[in-house]
């Protein structure tokens, strides 16, 4: 029992004087005897200890050696000597001396003297084992800081409430029935009795079970007699507060047990949660960076087979990769971010260090890994645009290429043959002059060509620089196309010099022929050019580009009429021939001596040319149309990327106000940051609508857009930030509200340390620099001195809400800072304390001792983690509850 160094009047209270006890009918022969028994049936009970005992009350405490011996034992300590006299003036002596140790455990003995006692006054003699029962067996009891008898009665009231039928109200009426007494063993110990089986209308059967099974279970003699129970309308509440407090300290040691279980088991229960949040966090970090370094390598790679259809069908596979490989990532990475903060929290309001993930698997480590996931989708995105515009160039080039050498190599299929015949040798002077003008003809001709083997030549050199898949091929064809011009070149000049060398012979020449030739060969490459410019394969971009072609080709066709007329011109040379040759009959001289070309050939091509004139018209409006489209999707996209840019930019200015926390309580602000979630998945229809328009725009090869600043990946990016936003400032309320709960805390202080922060935030960045932060500090009360004391107490709460010296304080670290100084927490101490309990005030606890007082599931947890115990005295299979106890509160395993 504690001594207490405050004096107690217990006149006021238990001890009341003798003509109390009388007005309240002490003296009631139904009292008197209940007392007695049980005063004699307590004394007993510690007195055995000593190997003795009293008979009747009055009589075996008169010599005062046994009421000395009694203190001694309830007390622990020693009495002085007694007298051993038999004398009436050493029983005397020997009474005093037990009442002078009465007094100095701090009780006020009134109207009980020492003669009272000798003299056997049993009125007396009671009322002073009353006071010793107050003071060493009830005073102690205390339960939510009410008095000892205000405690018991509480105790006995939350120990029954669960029992029907008992109702306690008192310590007379309220233990009549027995159900009270059963109820209390029935509570503690509900192996010995079956509580179901009672009834509330057999009271002498109930008093009778509980009696038999405290004295035989609990060692708590019998000190009521059931009969004078049922008998006595009203028992004596002294008699039953004695007998009720031994049950009080018969299971005071269970109590102790039963509050140290579940302490433990409220620290273990965080630890396996917080544990479990870990393991999953590491789970989450591994599956998204193990995704990230796989997806990496295919957006970094540039290998393609140089073709446009391969680099459309890696475009489609990124489409595919945007739309639904990335979005469940994204909303991992979230999760993520969210299960990280929750976890902080908790290990912040459960008084554990703060978690570090793995080497790697930072958020940063995340962040990091996640930016250049997006750094190279963008690069990736402009490479497969990029090559998509060279390829396309290339195809054209390499179309253009070989319409022009077939043209090529049509002109000059059989001329190496025509060079190298020797048929002048056996022509008349006439058909000499005329192959001489053929050849002179077929130099201007060839002269013409000059300009298409050049621009063969340049588109090859072109499709090399731009690695054209299939320039090998073309490599050949234009070699081979140079030597030949080379060699039509040497012939040609081979040739002019033979026909030289014979003009002396032959010298007739035919002006009409000659005419022919000279006007058809020009008209003839204007033929053929044009009908190459009618067939000309373009590429075009914008409405103004399309324009000009068309614009360009009407100036083409305003001088068709002029082209008519030099073709009727020329046709009628070649009338004036046959009506000569008609007239004069000369022997082959239908045949053109200086050209191959007939007005056949010239009737043919202009023919063409007028077919093909219609033809590029109906070309040249089919491309301004599918520009007009073009135009119209670039307006389509800009006018609503110019509606959702700005709408996903104020609801990001919006979310951020809120997670200032200016706008209301945490639960408005939750309310509106899940009102705005809400808002923004109704939105997403819009992001999707501008998802089509934008594979519409690539589709159509369109490859700027004047209208907006608004590119598709600037909103994808803003969209994915506003969602994660939304995220991350739902954790931080929510964790907000868990600190604000389970700390405690009111609202107001909430909104009290929010108001502060924001006071001194002034860029609304969400941090405080260190001076910024002294001052917030200053402003809610902290004393702050300017001197080295000063400084030095600010360093040391500086290094608590900036561990990683950071040089900011966040605000959830000021919050969780505010939130310790105000409240309290489960330490370390307070679980070695409840294991202590457990172990019996062993220095170790055993596995059975464990799955006696704990869960299962907790209690193998602490088995498994326990190290063996290595003090002195150490039994096998002891373990260590110190070091596990201290271990919850430092470095987890994870």
């Amino acid at each position: 029992m504690n001594s207490h160094s405050n004096d107690i009047d217990y006149s006021n209270g238990y001890m009341e004087p003798e003509e109390e006890w009388e007005r309240e009918g002490l003296l009631d022969p139904a009292w008197e005897k209940q007392q007695k028994k049980t005063f004699t049936a307590w004394c007993n009970s510690h007195l055995r200890k000593a190997g003795t005992a009293i008979e009747n009350i009055e009589e075996d405490f008169r010599n005062g050696l046994k009421l000395m011996l009694l203190l001694e034992v309830i007390s622990g300590e020693t009495l002085p000597k007694p007298d051993r006299g038999k004398m009436r003036f050493h029983k005397i002596a020997n009474v005093n001396k037990a009442l002078d140790f009465i007094a100095s455990k701090g009780v006020k003995l009134v109207s009980i003297g020492a003669e009272e006692i000798v003299d056997g006054n049993l009125k007396m003699t009671l009322g002073m084992i009353w006071t010793i029962i107050l003071r060493f067996a009830i005073q102690d009891i205390s339960v939510e800081e009410m008095t000892a008898k205000e405690g018991l009665l509480l105790w006995c009231q939350r120990k029954t409430a669960p029992y029907k039928n008992v109702n306690v109200q008192n310590f007379h009426l309220s233990f009549k029935d027995g159900l009270a007494f059963c109820a209390l063993i029935h509570r503690h110990r509900p192996d010995l009795i079956d509580y179901h089986k009672l009834s509330k209308d057999n009271p002498l059967q109930n008093l009778n079970t509980a009696f038999d099974v405290a004295e035989k279970y609990l060692d708590i003699p019998r000190m009521l007699d059931p009969e004078d129970l049922i008998n006595t309308p009203k028992p004596d509440e002294r008699a039953i507060m004695t007998y009720v407090s031994c049950y009080y300290h018969a299971f005071q040691g269970a109590q102790q047990a039963e509050t140290a279980a579940n302490r433990i088991c409220k620290v273990l229960k965080v630890n396996q949660e917080n544990e479990r949040l870990m393991e999953e966090y590491e789970r989450l970090a591994s599956d998204l960076l193990e995704w990230i370094r796989r997806t990496l390598p295919w957006l970094q790679s540039r290998q393609a087979d140089n073709s446009l259809s391969g680099v459309q069908k890696r475009l489609e596979e990124y489409r595919t990769y945007r739309r639904k490989h990335k979005p469940p990532r994204v909303e991992q990475k979230a999760k993520l971010e969210t299960n990280f903060n929750t976890l902080q929290t908790k290990l912040r309001l459960s008084n554990r260090p703060a978690y570090m993930p793995t080497e790697g698997k930072m958020v940063s480590d995340i962040a990091n890994a996640w930016k250049g996931l997006e750094q190279s989708e963008k690069s990736f995105e402009d490479w497969l645009l990029s090559e998509m515009m060279r390829l396309e160039r290339l195809e054209h080039l390499a179309q253009k290429f070989k319409a022009k050498a077939d043209t090529h190599e049509d002109w000059t299929r059989g001329k190496e043959e025509m060079l190298q015949s020797s048929d002048f040798r056996q022509c008349k002077l006439n058909d000499l002059k005329a192959l001489k003008k053929k050849h002179e003809a077929f130099e201007s001709d060839l002269a013409a060509h000059q300009d298409r083997v050049e621009q063969i030549a340049a588109i090859a050199h072109e499709l090399n620089s731009l690695e054209y898949h299939d320039s090998t091929s073309v490599n050949i064809r234009c070699q081979r196309i140079c030597d030949q011009w080379d060699r039509l070149g040497s012939l040609t000049q081979k040739r002019r010099t033979d026909l030289d060398d014979a003009e002396k012979i032959l010298e007739k020449i035919d002006i009409l022929h000659l005419e022919f030739a000279k006007r058809a060969a020009p008209f003839n490459n204007w033929l053929d050019g044009t009908r190459e410019d009618l067939v000309d394969m373009f590429i075009v971009h914008t409405v103004e580009e399309i324009q000009g072609l068309i614009d360009a080709h009407g100036q083409f066709k305003a001088t068709l009429s002029d082209a008519d007329k030099e073709y009727n011109s020329i046709i009628g040379l070649v009338k004036d021939v046959e009506s000569t040759v008609q007239k004069y009959q000369i022997p082959g001289g239908l045949q053109n001596p200086y050209t191959t070309l007939t007005s056949s050939d010239l009737s043919k091509k202009w023919s063409e040319v007028k077919h093909l004139v219609p033809q590029r018209d109906t070309t040249l409006q089919a491309e301004l149309r599918k520009q007009q489209n073009n135009e119209m999707l670039r307006r389509q996209f800009a006018e609503k990327s110019n509606q959702v840019g700005p709408w996903i930019e104020r609801q990001m200015d919006a979310v951020t106000a809120i997670g200032m926390g200016l706008q209301g309580s945490l639960e408005d602000q939750l309310h509106q940051l899940k009102q705005y979630e809400q808002n923004v998945f109704a939105y997403k229809p819009h992001i999707e609508e501008l998802e089509k328009i934008h594979q519409a725009v690539q589709e159509g090869m369109i490859f700027e857009n004047r209208y907006t600043q608004y590119t598709m990946e600037t909103l994808r990016v803003g969209w994915e930030q506003l969602l994660t936003s939304i995220n991350r400032n739902v954790n931080e309320v929510e964790n907000q509200i868990l600190t604000r709960d389970s700390k405690g805390i009111t609202q107001e202080q909430l909104n009290e340390f929010r108001a502060s922060f924001n006071h001194f935030d002034k860029n609304r960045t969400g941090r405080l620099a260190p001076e910024e932060f002294k001052s917030c500090l200053v402003s809610i009360g902290y004393s702050i001195g300017k001197d080295r004391q000063g400084e030095i107490d600010f360093q040391r709460i500086l290094a608590v809400v900036d561990p990683n010296s950071t040089g900011y304080v966040h605000f959830d670290a000021f919050l969780d800072f505010m939130t310790r100084e105000s409240t309290d927490t489960d330490t370390a101490e307070q679980v070695i304390d409840s294991f202590r309990i457990l172990a019996g005030d062993k220095p170790y606890i055993l596995s059975d001792e464990l799955r006696r007082e704990l869960p299962p599931d907790q209690a193998e947890y602490c088995i498994q983690r326990m190290a063996p115990y290595k003090g002195v005295n150490a039994v096998p299979g002891a373990l260590d509850y110190m070091s596990f106890s201290t271990a919850l509160y430092g470095e987890s395993d994870l």
